[in-house]
């Protein structure tokens, strides 16, 4: 029997509960009993539940079921809210507002059960992730001691009774561990400040770990910065087990990738993204980043390990099991922004254990999890070199040769829209300033000798795809990406009196008209990809063309193909059917389709656009959709859909 009591702290809502036994989760079988127990619905973040009350007969019918606001949540209400709530005993936990407070909710209902905040003062004022979060990590010893973890905006990570709200006094200090011990630090570089996370922790057993996110890397004001380690803690005390070191230090593997020395001032290379795991084995899956700056990497010669890397650890010992590195010496901010898929697929008439990693340059990485060995092969090639001065190329980089990219990549004449032969006059005429090239054609000056100004690159520095992921249906081996089709200006300009770097980014445009891009539609698309075989099933526009295209491009707009929106979508798949919304751009929808076709079944109405992911679980034998929505001017929510009673 569940009793509601009022804590005589801070005045939250608590909740007292029958306990659970914890469930065995398998990181192949999706989210299990109903419930959302991780970030990304099971260990493998696939994305997927076999819930099948809603399905293609009557997901027409869906009706708002609750709406829960952040609106009391501030500072700034109106900031979106990207957290994708878990489901565990019949509760809901999720973060929500600038200083990232978590809240418990009722799941029939949306009532708030408890909160929890903490006020970090100076400590966030220059943190690099002031922002809602993206969720919170779940532990329990079986017996009774349940917990939510939350990392801070102020980096520092919070154990809470699961029940109550009320931190645990025996992590950390009274419940908080300041995530800055213990940490490496650059001389000159103070740790608050320079480094924070979005992403929810992980929970391993008894092992929580803990990436890092940093200040956006374009332009930075200096070559030195803050590495990103990631680290182990004891579950129940917050002692520290292990560093895992992804700039590697003297007499560590990898350290002979960093040339000059430059391993020992060079920052980033941080795991921002997701992090995964196999429960059978233990290994972590972790996808990190590109090191110190974005686009410009002279002052760090060679290859960078461990940065835009898979890289498989012990979860016990934080040792390297396998690495693999999606880019050799990254300098177009293609960091790997989410966690790797983990499922157990048939390829070839053998069931292998998989991990897929999807990338902002619009490939699926794939490996044997336990190995590492490719799938497919994945083939070094040559690669354009560029004429920066101070820069270190990289003369090959890694190519799959299956899945086939699931978006567009590099840029020619025959990428620019052309709806009417003005149209593609104009683009052209926007394109002549700008070099082009296949993909990993390199960043170059603005005002570079030859009179151009920048590269163009396909897709963006933010993807393709980018923290959004997919979606894995383990049953059918089909994977679902969501991305964007949006150019970037790869440019560089001197660091002069704003940063020790000899060059940084120097920004540039690439529309036709405000808001509307010179490349090809559509501008935003779902793509299924089927990992038994390595080939493409289906592409479709994310959502329709919006309103304002045939206004600024002066045209009919019967001339307009369904363009999608310029945005990534989340994605969620069931035992039945795909849902996306549209993205913080897009109209406040959640489409259903066809998992075999893409067609589309059903849009269902929104209060706002999604902002977060989606995710589903049932409680008291009926099914919920819910999803994280923002609208102009309004604060962020949490709406939950079902079918009516």
């Amino acid at each position: 029997m569940m009793r509601r009591l009022f804590s005589i702290w801070a005045g939250p809502v608590v909740l007292a509960s029958t306990m659970a036994l914890p469930l065995q989760v398998h990181s192949q079988s999706g989210a299990t009993e109903g419930e959302w127990r991780v970030y990304g619905g099971d260990a493998g973040h696939t994305r997927y539940s076999a819930l099948s009350q809603i399905n293609a007969t009557n997901v027409g019918n869906l009706e708002v079921a609750w709406r829960w606001s952040g609106r009391n949540f501030g500072p700034n209400p109106f900031a979106q809210n990207q957290t994708t709530p878990l489901m565990i005993d019949g509760v809901l936990y999720a973060t929500v507002g600038m200083r990232r407070a978590v809240v418990a909710i009722d799941p029939t209902t949306g009532e708030t059960l408890w909160t929890w905040t903490i006020d970090e003062g100076m400590r966030i004022e220059n943190a690099p992730r002031v922002n809602s979060g993206r969720g919170v990590a779940y532990w329990s010893d079986g017996a009774g001691d349940d917990r939510i973890f939350v990392v801070t905006p102020g980096y520092q990570l919070v154990a809470l009774n699961a029940h109550t709200g009320y931190p645990v006094p025996v992590f950390g200090s009274d419940g908080v561990l300041d995530l800055n011990e213990n940490h490496r630090s650059r001389e000159g570089i103070p740790l608050i400040g320079s480094i924070g996370a979005s992403s929810p922790a992980t929970v391993v057993g008894d092992v929580v770990v803990v990436g890092s996110a940093h200040h956006i890397g374009m332009r930075p004001p200096s070559m030195v910065n803050t590495p990103g380690d990631v680290r182990g803690f004891d579950t129940r005390t917050g002692n520290l087990l292990w560093t895992f070191h992804t700039i590697p230090e003297p007499g560590e593997p990898g350290h002979e990738t960093w040339l000059e020395e430059s391993w020992a001032y060079t920052g980033n290379a941080s795991v921002w993204g997701a992090i995964s795991y196999d429960p059978e084995t233990g290994y972590l899956y972790l996808p990190t980043e590109a090191a110190t700056g974005d686009y410009y990497g002279g002052h760090r010669p060679g290859n960078n390990l461990y940065s835009t890397s898979v890289v498989c650890l012990d979860s016990r010992t934080g040792e390297v099991v396998w690495h693999f590195q999606t880019i050799h010496h990254d300098i177009w901010d293609w960091d790997n922004p989410s966690a790797p898929l983990l499922a157990d697929i048939p390829i070839d008439g053998q069931e292998r254990k998989i991990v897929a990693q999807i990338s902002k340059q619009g490939w699926v990485y794939v490996f044997d999890r336990i190995t590492g060995e490719p799938i497919w092969p994945i083939e070094e090639r040559p690669v354009p070199v560029g004429d920066v001065p101070g820069e270190w190329y990289s003369p090959t980089q890694p190519f799959p040769t299956k899945p086939p990219p699931f978006d567009r990549q590099g840029f020619s004449e025959d990428d620019l829209i052309d709806l009417t032969p003005e149209i593609k006059a104009a683009a052209l005429e926007a394109a002549s300033q700008y070099r082009m090239g296949p993909i990993y054609t390199p960043p170059s000056l603005r005002d570079a000798p030859d009179g151009t100004q920048g590269t163009l690159s396909l897709p963006s520095s933010t993807g393709g795809a980018n923290w959004e992921s997919g979606a894995i249906d383990p049953e059918t081996g089909m994977i679902y990406i969501g991305s964007a089709t949006n150019p970037s200006v790869l440019s560089l300009v001197p660091g002069g009196d704003r940063s020790d770097m000899r060059y940084f980014a120097g920004g540039g445009r690439a529309s036709i008209a405000p808001g509307i891009s010179i490349v090809k539609p559509p501008w935003g698309r779902i793509t299924a990809l089927d990992l038994s075989t390595g080939e493409h099933a289906w592409t479709i526009a994310n959502g329709d063309t919006p309103d304002y295209v045939a206004q600024r491009l002066d045209i009919d707009p019967s001339l307009i193909p369904r363009t999608g929106k310029p945005t990534r979508s989340g994605v969620l798949v069931t035992r039945t059917l795909v849902f996306h919304g549209e993205g913080g751009r897009g109209d406040p929808l959640l489409h259903a389709v066809n998992k075999a076709t893409g067609e589309e079944i059903a849009r269902i109405d929104l209060p706002g656009s999604q902002v977060g992911l989606p995710m589903t679980y049932m409680h008291d034998g009926r099914q919920y959709i819910l999803v994280a929505v923002s609208s102009g001017g309004q604060a962020s929510e949490l709406v939950a859909l079902a079918l009516a009673l």
